[in-house]
């Protein structure tokens, strides 16, 4: 497999009056579907008394009429979309999780990992804390409740339990009659605030979500913050704010996020035309046409084709009814998957000397069945360029790139690369360069831990996440 297995989608909604909030929360879910296929779940509040439906597979199949109607209307909602590494795909796992306490009731999506999930799970356990899910969200979730318990407010007790909890996580959160949204103080991962119609307010990991709903976007949550829905008054609570350097996860830019989405005020589609330029510049190439891999490398393709002037066209064809290739973990019968998904356009690239722009080259499994198809339709030259730098390093902060051992550009030289995948050159983005995708004074900083090796946290011990994590990573 050769894509990363990161990826979850949050999204909330609170109104004055009880309306189809289930409705709207499965539109918005369909707008994130990108980031998670393998469960999705919808929890409705109505007068304090919550209704959810959660299950393994998409949005459509867990989804129908008659569940919509079975959540009913409400005044909040919160949704979740999930992609799990190998291991942790059961239903245990899907979000949101709902939480009983002894002070009511409380619903919490996630999307994110945490780096102390081991120590704090152990500490759980020895104190008589017994975990159903192999999730870190589970983790938070107990934590929050804790401290619900000696606090007065849900605001406190959140706040409390981001002075102990490190690593990636955006919350939602919702009570009774609260909904909260969560960003930690780097700003891993996206959330973002908008306002409906009729003046009730969502929160989502990306503004395409907004839009599916008809909802206006107002701001991005800012790392660290903590921002409050209750009786139609928006509030902030900033202690965290401005603690940490930013550090957004540059990879929601080359490929997590929606290419129609803006970002901490960047937009994707702009972030991947500049990666393109910026390829062409690196890595210039005498070629004939620039073809992209659908959907997330035709941004970087068409970047690359107007800085170098060579022609852009379509070089594949992608069935849009099949899901990304990593969406069934552990399948062996990739190969075929890949061919049924992508279709070569041979007039176009049949005798031609072909630049071929991908996201990403992670394990090199996929890269090498996609050149082939090229040659198999003819191609006179492929010249490979990922608009990703090299992936050298493992990931603590959502994704299953959990050691160096498996990765592609760490494993071989650039020759034995180019050799593997039968190109007659490779590219692949700078580290310098992949931190320029927008005005740096205005995105405020990215995280390319996994391909510079300099991380924005503490890592954790690796013994920890093998007694957690092994083979069934946390929600993303």
């Amino acid at each position: 497999m050769d894509k990363l297995h990161e990826e979850c989608g949050i999204f909330g909604i609170w109104r004055q009056e009880c309306g189809p909030v289930a409705e709207l929360s499965y539109y918005a879910l369909y707008a994130l579907q990108h980031r998670g296929q393998e469960g999705c779940g919808i929890a409705v509040n109505k007068e304090g008394q919550v209704s959810v439906h959660k299950n393994l597979g998409l949005v459509r199949d867990v989804f129908h009429e008659g569940e919509i109607q079975r959540l009913g209307e409400g005044n909040m909602a919160v949704a979740h979309v999930r992609y799990g590494t190998t291991g942790s795909g059961k239903l245990a796992n899907v979000q949101p999780l709902v939480i009983d306490h002894l002070k009511g009731t409380m619903v919490l999506a996630h999307n994110g990992n945490l780096t102390n999930d081991a120590i704090l799970r152990e500490k759980l356990e020895k104190e008589g804390c017994i975990f159903h899910t192999t999730s870190d969200s589970e983790v938070i979730a107990y934590m929050i409740t804790r401290n619900r318990l000696s606090c007065p407010s849900m605001e406190e007790a959140v706040e409390k339990t981001m002075a102990q909890i490190e690593g990636a996580y955006s919350l939602i959160l919702m009570t009774r009659d609260l909904l909260l949204a969560v960003r930690d103080p780097w700003g891993f991962r996206p959330l973002c605030i908008g306002l409906l119609k009729d003046g009730g307010y969502v929160f989502a990991s990306e503004d395409c979500a907004l839009a599916a709903i008809g909802a206006k976007f107002v701001r991005d949550v800012e790392p660290g913050e903590i921002v409050t829905v209750k009786e139609g008054k928006l509030e902030s609570i900033r202690t965290y704010c401005n603690k940490e350097k930013k550090a957004l996860c540059v990879f929601e830019l080359i490929y997590f996020a929606r290419p129609d989405s803006t970002i901490d005020t960047i937009s994707v589609h702009n972030a991947r035309l500049r990666a393109g330029a910026f390829l062409a510049l690196e890595h210039p190439a005498q070629a004939d046409v620039v073809i992209g891999v659908p959907d997330s490398g035709i941004d970087s393709a068409i970047g690359y084709s107007r800085q170098s002037g060579i022609p852009y066209g379509i070089g594949f064809i992608k069935n849009k009814y099949i899901g990304r290739t990593f969406i069934q973990p552990g399948q062996s019968n990739r190969e075929d998957l890949v061919r049924i998904k992508l279709n070569p356009v041979s007039s176009t690239v049949k005798d031609k000397r072909v630049i071929l722009i991908d996201d990403s080259i992670v394990r090199g499994t996929t890269s090498r069945r996609i050149v082939r198809l090229l040659r198999e339709a003819g191609a006179k030259e492929v010249h490979f360029r990922s608009s990703a730098p090299k992936f050298l390093y493992p990931c603590f902060f959502g994704t299953d790139i959990d050691s160096s051992e498996d990765l592609f550009a760490y494993k071989y030289t650039d020759v034995q690369m180019r050799e593997m995948l039968d190109v007659d050159s490779l590219g692949f983005l700078s580290v310098e360069n992949v931190t320029k995708l927008c005005d740096h004074e205005l995105c405020g900083g990215f995280c390319t831990a996994c391909f510079s090796g300099e991380y924005p946290v503490r890592r954790p011990e690796t013994h920890e996440k093998d007694r957690y994590v092994q083979g069934a990573s946390d929600e993303q």
